[in-house]
């Protein structure tokens, strides 16, 4: 007989891509996991996974099995969140890929009201800037900022996320500022490497206007991109919610060119095909709400969230409504 926890330890083994790391998520020991995907293909007569010194991989039975396993793992969760939100609590696990930057700087302090208010929720964070197949990771959903690449997850709009061109008073004062998207290209840049020398798109009269300036520096991390604008090494384009704080300090300036960066947002999005459980859509609420429209760190002046108190002292997002998730991208 094949035993719920071995099936879900076999879901995580596949994910994770090898025993040790799905005995860190599983938060259990390495034996314990080998035990019960042993266990499990004893019960099924047939290997699903090769080991080897290298890792692990899927065996043809093991990739036939998954998809089935994957949805008996989550029909399993979602019947435990549902029962619990019939007594109206939210709990269980939730999982999330989230960026590094923005998930240090702005997520967190949104979500640490949240999660004192749902104590019942076991949430893990994995902070990665890569693109991240939510479902193939086992992820309930991913937080990103920019455009929406992947046409498979629906994406729910948390914030409108407007980008702009700074560069360090030093620079400017040696260098001279460029007044035109034309004059933009023959200055040094510090592009992010996760999108390239093509990453500075700038609405122009005739559509969008791609500019290459000569790289200074690329790197896949915006608190680096922002140091290095900082120390001098060239024009960087990154949005307000990483250099609103050394603009208003004057650590950094901004460079007006006559046009605007491509308007991004960030958003929080799910597989397609995949129920929202109530808890991910009280979450997506918490974050809209304490984020604001306009952000709140595209105001002068304004707080982060674990500044604020509510009237009444009631944390952020403890009276959102699961059914409300707001705007929706596909």
């Amino acid at each position: 007989m094949m035993k719920l926890d071995g099936i879900a330890t076999f879901v995580a083994v596949s994910q994770a891509g090898s025993i040790s790391k799905a005995a860190r998520r599983l938060r259990l020991a390495k034996s314990v996991v080998s035990e019960r995907l042993a266990e499990l293909e004893h019960g099924i007569g047939t290997p699903l996974v090769h080991r080897t010194t290298r890792g692990l991989s899927l065996t043809e039975d093991g990739a036939a099995f998954l998809e089935r396993a994957m949805r008996i793992a989550r029909e399993v969760e979602e019947a435990a969140a549902d029962m619990a939100e019939r007594r109206g609590t939210l709990s269980g696990p939730l999982r999330l890929s989230v960026p590094v930057t923005f998930g240090r700087m702005h997520l967190g302090p949104a979500l640490y009201p949240f999660l004192a208010a749902h104590r019942q929720i076991e949430l893990t964070l994995d902070l990665d800037d890569r693109r991240i197949d939510a479902a193939a990771h086992g992820y309930d959903a991913v937080v990103r900022h920019g455009p929406l690449g992947d046409t498979r997850l629906v994406a729910w709009k948390l914030a409108n996320s407007r980008r702009v061109l700074v560069a360090s008073p030093g620079y400017l004062g040696q260098y001279g500022a460029p007044a035109t998207l034309g004059e933009l290209a023959t200055h040094r840049g510090i592009f992010y490497l996760n999108r390239g020398v093509a990453d500075w798109r700038f609405l122009a009269p005739g559509g969008v206007q791609i500019v290459r300036g000569r790289s200074a520096l690329q790197v896949n991390n915006g608190d680096m991109m922002r140091d290095a604008a900082v120390a001098g090494l060239g024009i960087a384009l990154l949005p307000t919610f990483i250099v609103g704080a050394e603009v208003r300090a004057g650590r950094l300036s901004l460079v007006e060119v006559g046009a605007e960066a491509e308007a991004e947002f960030i958003y929080i999005a799910h597989a397609e095909g995949r129920r929202p459980s109530a808890k991910l859509r009280a979450l997506a609420a918490c974050l809209r709400d304490a984020f604001g429209d306009p952000p709140y760190w595209d105001i002068p002046g304004r707080r982060r969230p674990e500044d604020e108190k509510r009237p009444g002292g009631d944390p952020r997002g403890a009276s959102v409504s699961p059914d409300s998730p707001g705007d929706q991208t596909e």
